[in-house]
């Protein structure tokens, strides 16, 4: 797909399904490549990002929703009986109907399988990475690990560290550092840009690891807590310091 194409898709979902608000326009990277890191809030977060980051992004999806097979699945649990609470058997045709839209777009899009659980094959989602990386692109991962808890008052779930490998990758390849830009998303409608946080590579493996995940999930944590209740004004202030 075309980026004029992409654009339109875009644009046709932000009117009809988002129509949010950008907040720390002037954080965002004037050129790739760039990762930008979100938190998931259900199925609005994948929504939100695309429609308000005014550039193209290829996502990070868990490869499940990328199969033909094992889509409707992962769709009828996470999405049509969880969050839209339709029962058995309308879930189950439902999930299959939207998976015969939503699979082949994800293609389309340019959408990245992620197989966080399976090292071996996370070494695919890494090199699809890296190609679209070596081109300028930009990235879009939220890597919250859905299997653990949800905290009730964020609804966010512990990060993952799987993407600061892409920062691993690309300095030993380019002997550049990567960016990543925090994306905080709210259910009012409103979506934060906060400024770049660079990989480290004079840091052990571990500790950059571990000190890149860390400062995602708590500066979008932040965020969040400053817009519960309306207090957007807040966000702002904090972007601009």
């Amino acid at each position: 797909m075309n980026d004029g194409m992409y654009q339109l898709i875009v644009g046709m979902v932000d009117l009809f399904l988002w129509g949010g608000k950008l907040i720390g326009e002037e954080n965002l990277p004037r050129h790739g490549p760039a990762v930008f890191i979100c938190n998931h809030l259900d199925a609005t977060g994948p929504i939100a990002a695309a429609c308000s980051i005014p550039v193209r992004v290829h996502h990070w999806v868990i490869a499940d929703m990328m199969d033909e097979q094992l889509a409707p699945l992962w769709l009828q649990a996470d999405f049509v009986e969880r969050q839209l609470h339709i029962k058995p058997p309308a879930s189950v045709w439902l999930s299959r109907a939207i998976c015969k839209i939503s699979v082949p777009l994800f293609y389309s899009l340019g959408c990245i399988p992620v197989y966080v659980h399976d090292y071996e094959r996370m070494q695919e989602t890494l090199d699809m990475s890296m190609s679209l990386l070596s081109e300028g692109k930009f990235l879009l991962v939220f890597p919250e690990d859905y299997r653990l808890y949800k905290d009730p008052f964020t609804k966010m779930q512990p990060f993952q560290h799987s993407f600061v490998r892409l920062g691993e990758r690309y300095y030993a390849e380019k002997g550049e550092r990567l960016e990543f830009f925090p994306v905080t998303i709210h259910g009012s409608g409103y979506l934060v840009v906060g400024k770049p946080i660079a990989f480290n590579p004079l840091n052990p493996v571990g500790l950059e690891r571990r000190r890149l995940k860390r400062l995602m999930e708590d500066t979008i944590t932040v965020k969040y807590m400053q817009m519960e209740g309306g207090n957007t004004s807040s966000a702002l202030t904090v972007e601009r310091k």
